[in-house]
């Protein structure tokens, strides 16, 4: 036995309560909603245990031709491109140097060598043996003995004077050794490193780069030409020199395609203007330039103007614009000093006005406020 709501059409006196004649529908109460059914025996129960009773949800789908508004799907999350990565184990790490002066004590002994197997075979001149007040020696002649000696001497004054370097201030050198990564010489003052490792010197001072003009898009996706500045510094050596072929390149091509995803808007926009464009391109350039060792602190727009094709179109845009926000500024300003005003008035009894005088007032009311502002009525 169940329950059901419904208006009795004309000309249904003579049927049971709670039917509908036959060929036609029991009017609902909610035409856009689909009601569940309850059992009269519930309603009517003496006892309070509770008890479980299965009911369908209220509202089943929603009904074709009711005006109703189809449901919101929730957005589909975006998927996150993957972020270049270098290789993991390419990791900046200190190379194994040792003082100048190590470089020096050996260059001059393999100088010292040198000179004493050229006295050794004989061939020191008689006034360079004065000067080093050398003994008088007749010489063996450059036998396998000398040569050696020649060897070992020249060997070890080429790698003591060869490996001489000198560390400076806001650089670096990367080593490599046979196609290894041998670590960075960040240390300064005079160095002696590996003769044979091949060095690379790379800038790690704070650096700035202005661009030239690049191609930008504002938030309606007119043409921009744009000039951005780039505050930048090598963190990672090995990374940087190593990961890619050219790590300023690789940036300079990161800002161009930031630029071509972030909408740029010029300077006095309602969005933010440059400022939210440049902490956007900030944190997208820092986030992909970061795989190559290269912490980006700034990427921010100093210069931003419309494409010539578009720039006399936009200009007048503009203008008409910034016309209609300060009439719509001093219009509200006049509607509200002419309410003040009548309110005022009729509040404290100074008059009483009618429809037709409360209309007079507010006119000529109107009319000397926009006079007063230099506004045409």
């Amino acid at each position: 036995m169940s329950t059901t709501t419904s208006h009795t059409p004309p000309g249904s006196e003579g049927q049971p309560e709670g039917t509908a004649p036959a060929g036609t529908r029991p009017v609902r109460l909610i035409q856009n909603e689909a009601t569940t059914e309850i059992p009269v025996h519930l309603l009517f129960r003496d006892d309070l245990d509770p008890m479980k009773v299965p009911l369908k949800p209220a509202v089943v789908g929603r009904r074709q031709g009711t005006g109703e508004q189809p449901r919101l799907e929730r957005p589909t999350p975006v998927r996150r491109r993957p972020l270049p990565q270098a290789d993991p184990e390419l990791v900046e790490r200190p190379a194994r140097v040792l003082p100048g002066v190590a470089g020096l004590l050996a260059g001059a002994c393999g100088l010292t060598g040198c000179l004493a197997a050229t006295w050794w075979a004989g061939l020191l001149p008689p006034l360079a043996a004065e000067a080093l007040r050398l003994p008088a020696y007749a010489g063996a002649g450059l036998g396998p003995a000398q040569w050696a000696a020649y060897a070992g001497a020249g060997t070890l004054g080429v790698a003591g004077f060869g490996g001489l370097t000198r560390g400076r201030t806001g650089r670096a050198w990367v080593l490599g050794l046979f196609g290894r990564y041998r670590g960075t010489v960040r240390r300064t003052g005079l160095l002696w490193v590996n003769p044979l490792a091949l060095r690379r010197r790379v800038d790690v001072r704070l650096r700035h780069w202005r661009s030239g003009v690049m191609t930008a898009t504002d938030p309606d996706g007119m043409a921009l030409r744009v000039v951005v500045l780039v505050v930048w510094r090598v963190r990672d050596t090995a990374r940087a020199m190593l990961g890619v072929d050219d790590h300023e390149t690789y940036l300079r091509e990161c800002v161009e395609a930031a630029l071509a995803r972030v909408p740029v808007e010029p300077a006095g926009g309602t969005r933010g203007g440059v400022t939210a464009a440049g902490d956007a391109l900030t944190r997208l350039v820092a986030t992909e330039a970061a795989g190559i060792g290269v912490e980006v602190f700034s990427v921010q727009p100093v210069r931003v103007e419309y494409a010539p094709e578009v720039a006399a179109a936009m200009h007048r845009r503009r203008i008409a614009a910034l016309d209609a926000r300060q009439r719509s500024s001093m219009l509200t300003s006049v509607v509200d000093s002419v309410e003040d005003t009548v309110t005022r008035l009729t509040m404290r009894g100074l008059v009483e006005l009618d429809d037709y005088e409360r209309k007079v007032l507010v006119r000529d009311l109107t009319v000397a406020f926009c006079s007063g502002r230099g506004e045409p009525v």
